[in-house]
């Protein structure tokens, strides 16, 4: 693994406009055209392997929690615990996630955590970077990515195919998520479904039938939401989401397997995993340097870093529902075109329940955030 610069792209701001990534240069350089990650096919390989294990993992995991009933101390009430229940018993599909790995090309993959419910940067792990791959041509013409994430996408939504369309939903504000949310509504296009977007906002609830309704009246059958679980189920429509007949994407199970407790559990149902981090919710039982992360915490928003006597630490808005102490495992470093060192984190993406792909963040801090940039990666 490594990092390795290569000339930018004279017009690539108006190619990347051209296939919709049009947030490439939010807060100045979010998109890297001017350097990529280099990876073994190895190392790909165990990329691929560690996904699908820890994704397994997860499953073991929200199972032992329903089979104990031991909700509380991941804060989540009886409302929740019974959606998720509901979702996890019959098994309802799930999409993707995305975990957050530190790997250096290596040690083992380490864990951070897994960005199961809304996670975002799709959209360029899936198609720009693929494109971006295509049009250096013969210059890297020896390289290969791993991305199947769209090929992988378009079969998962073709499983989904029903007689009623598939609504997608987002706050059509968020640029990014809008996108996002956009572009697998596309995906789903091309598999053959009958769509439709709307504004989270301007769902309605029927109440004579429990039916969630668009602003026509017509009542939603299968919904995919970019919108986190534990902000739906706070929402004032949340109360009538277990009576209703309206199949949610990702399930409400996806709750419990991006609440960062389950960290904990994961440690405690496999200690000493070698694609584990310790991590327990007494901040007592960590000695040395660690992490301290809200439950429901995202894009590294509230994340407090104690490492050597030293603290790193993120604004936000979570926090509320508790803590979850990890121990600290440093991201690799690289030096970027400019000499600065870059904090190296790898994103790698799960549709359905395989392995499909990787991104590549980097940031000049230790703590990976929503303004981290975006760097393409090849493998040979």
């Amino acid at each position: 693994m490594k990092r390795i610069s290569i000339t930018p792209r004279p017009n690539w701001q108006d190619e990347m406009n051209r296939i919709g990534f049009d947030y490439h240069s939010v807060d100045g350089n979010y998109w890297q055209e001017d350097a990529c990650y280099v990876f073994s096919e190895s190392q790909i390989d165990e990329l691929e392997r560690v996904t699908e294990d820890l994704h397994r993992m997860y499953f073991a995991a929200t199972n032992h929690i329903i089979q104990t009933g031991d909700y509380d101390k991941l804060g989540i009430n009886d409302h929740t615990a019974t959606l998720i229940e509901q979702s996890f018993k019959a098994r309802l599909p799930t999409l993707y996630g995305r975990f957050d790995l530190c790997y250096d090309g290596t040690n083992p993959p380490k864990m951070y955590e897994y960005n199961a419910d809304t996670p975002t940067s799709l959209f360029e792990g899936s198609v720009a970077q693929w494109y971006w791959l295509q049009a250096r041509g013969s210059e890297l013409s020896d390289a290969d990515q791993f991305n199947s994430i769209h090929e992988r996408l378009l079969v998962e939504f073709q499983a989904l195919k029903s007689e009623h369309p598939l609504y997608f939903t987002a706050v059509a504000g968020n640029q990014e998520d809008y996108i996002t949310t956009r572009y697998l509504q596309d995906v789903a296009i091309q598999a053959g479904l009958d769509t439709q977007f709307i504004d989270i906002h301007d769902i309605g609830y029927r109440h004579h039938d429990k039916a969630f309704v668009d602003l026509q009246e017509n009542s939603i059958h299968q919904l995919f939401k970019l919108y986190p679980w534990e902000w739906l189920v706070e929402e004032e429509f949340g109360q009538y989401i277990a009576n209703s007949s309206t199949q949610f994407i990702e399930p409400a199970y996806k709750l419990l397997f991006s609440n960062k407790a389950l960290l904990a559990v994961l440690w405690e149902l496999f200690p000493n995993h070698p694609n584990l981090l310790p991590a327990y919710l007494d901040e007592k039982m960590l000695g040395g340097n660690y992490v301290k992360k809200p439950f429901f915490s995202r894009e590294g928003a509230n994340i407090t870093l104690y490492h050597d006597n030293k603290t790193e630490q993120t604004e936000g808005i979570y926090g509320k529902e508790g803590h979850v102490y990890q121990q600290a495992h440093a991201l690799p470093t690289f030096t970027n075109n400019q000499g600065q060192t870059m904090h190296t984190l790898v994103g790698s993406w799960i549709v359905g329940h395989g392995a499909a792909g990787i991104g590549v963040r980097e940031d000049y801090t230790a703590i990976t955030k929503d303004t981290s940039l975006f760097v393409p990666h090849i493998f040979r």
